[in-house]
């Protein structure tokens, strides 16, 4: 039997707290436990009290030891010192959302890649500057630890435990009898919105409107300058100062966004998507695309469709 111990640290989401049942408890190979360090009643964000019966004794001899909540707060050292003693003791060590901040707070994730729910990466990165943050990625290991993104990653990555210890077909029926998708690698993007730096100023906001209006044009620094009736270099000098992005690049944004809304509201056929966004072709669709989603357009279209 593979023992799996989650140790919630708070704040903590309920539904944070029910994952590795509703994940390992689909496969009779697991026996979950979850514990905390002062058990009892136990707050959680938003929703009921939880009662966590189990102290950090539960973590001795665990084979899988996950870290779940902290919302980036500062852990009870006893926490910090069950990991170490379990990662020392071999178990593997992973964290559920903002369980990351747990691991980091015990220099578990010192010189290694990590990620956390995408709004908090940031957090993570400047408080331990050791770490390899990765904010785009659904789950990520390194040297045997495993962090996650936000909920339905840490859904992911309890899939994926399942899929080393037990393979792909036991993975996939616990995630038939969970209703959630089996086929989610952990390189693909949380899918957020990665937003354009703050535009600070209005100087040129006639002439980005004017482009958003052609983006099916091949749009060149001479055309977005003779709309705004300015030599190229200005162009470029007032482009960077009010938006962070030098004309190309915000053209490539916004073109690529373009492109996402199509794919999510119509059944254009990829090469008239390509061509509708400024994109070109279909293959120049595919690579700008999977670079800033991580998804080929067919596989993003079958993931985000929004029509009726």
């Amino acid at each position: 039997m593979h023992r799996v111990a989650a140790v919630v640290v708070p704040p903590v989401l309920s539904f944070d707290i029910s994952i590795p049942f509703m994940v390992f408890n689909n496969v009779p190979h697991y026996d979950v436990r979850v514990c905390t360090a002062r058990p009892g009643p136990l707050p959680t964000v938003g929703g009921p009290d939880v009662v966590v019966a189990d102290g950090l004794d539960a973590l001795d001899g665990a084979d899988t030891v996950l870290a779940v909540g902290s919302g980036g707060e500062q852990a009870p050292p006893e926490v910090l010192d069950a990991l170490r003693r379990a990662a020392a003791g071999g178990a593997r060590i992973a964290s559920l959302c903002t369980g990351a901040f747990v691991l980091a707070q015990a220099g578990l994730l010192d010189g290694r890649r990590a990620t956390t729910h995408w709004g908090l990466a940031d957090d993570l990165a400047t408080r331990f500057p050791s770490i390899e943050v990765r904010p785009d990625v659904l789950f990520v290991e390194d040297g045997g630890i495993f962090t996650s993104a936000g909920a339905a990653a840490a859904i992911d990555l309890c899939l994926h435990l399942v899929r080393l210890d037990y393979g792909a077909a036991v993975a996939n029926a616990a995630a038939r009898l969970a209703v959630v998708s089996p086929v989610r690698p952990g390189g693909q993007s949380q899918f957020i919105e990665t937003p354009l730096p703050p535009e600070r100023g209005t100087s040129l906001a006639p002439t980005r409107a004017w482009a958003l209006e052609h983006l099916d044009r091949p749009l060149t620094l001479a055309d977005l300058a003779g709309h705004a009736k300015i030599s190229v270099r200005t162009l470029t000098r007032r482009f960077h100062a009010e938006t962070g992005l030098s004309p190309l690049q915000w053209l490539l944004h916004r073109r690529v966004d373009r492109a996402r809304e199509l794919l999510e509201t119509t059944e254009l056929p990829m090469d008239q998507v390509a061509g509708k966004s400024g994109l070109g072709s279909a293959d120049s669709l595919r690579k700008h695309l999977s670079n800033r989603a991580g998804l080929t357009p067919t596989a993003y279209r079958a993931s985000f469709t929004r029509r009726g």
